[in-house]
């Protein structure tokens, strides 16, 4: 472990010393993001202002894991506060690194299913809008140049890779923890 030059609310950073020189790295608590299918194959988008990319995102609901809560109980949080909706069905997809040439956060991806619920986000001021889409319209418009959120194209990127000729999604795999 290096020596911290940042510790703020929700990240941290440090200076590790390597054999290649020193590499700053970004501690993050960890994520969640949220894959949420209706029954006609849409995906469940949320807009909302990103600071990083200094603009308004259409991506996932996600959000960021609390201290002690696990992935499950925080993608169940997140979808209900985000927009409204509850899922009967959850399916953990996997896990992976954001960034991690300089972060460390791991975020978990869930499928939901069979959604309970009154569409609408329950924080205000968070999400700007809520709307379900085609993923293939999705990966369309990042084909044509619009930049798309990291956690989103990986999410769409496995849920086609297992739907079949028909637009049915094939059986899933994984336990809800």
């Amino acid at each position: 472990m290096g020596e911290y030059v940042f510790r703020g609310r929700l990240i941290s950073v440090r200076v590790d010393e390597t054999e290649r020189g020193p590499r700053e790295v970004v501690e993050h608590p960890g994520a969640v993001a949220i894959l949420v299918l209706d029954g006609k194959g849409r995906v469940l988008m949320v807009r909302q202002h990103r600071c990083g990319a200094g603009r308004a995102l259409w991506e996932i609901p996600a959000g960021t894991l609390e201290p002690g809560e696990s992935p499950l109980r925080c993608a169940q949080r997140e979808l209900w506060e985000e927009t409204g909706l509850r899922a009967k069905r959850w399916h953990k997809l996997g896990a992976f690194y954001t960034s991690p040439g300089v972060m460390d956060e791991l975020m978990h991806l869930f499928l939901a299913e069979g959604l309970e619920g009154d569409l609408g986000p329950q924080v205000e001021g968070e999400i700007a809008e809520l709307r379900f889409r085609d993923p293939r319209e999705v990966l369309e418009e990042v084909a044509r140049g619009e930049p798309g959120d990291g956690k989103t194209l990986a999410a769409l990127a496995f849920l086609l890779s297992r739907m079949g000729s028909d637009g049915e999604t094939l059986p899933l795999f994984g336990d809800p923890s």
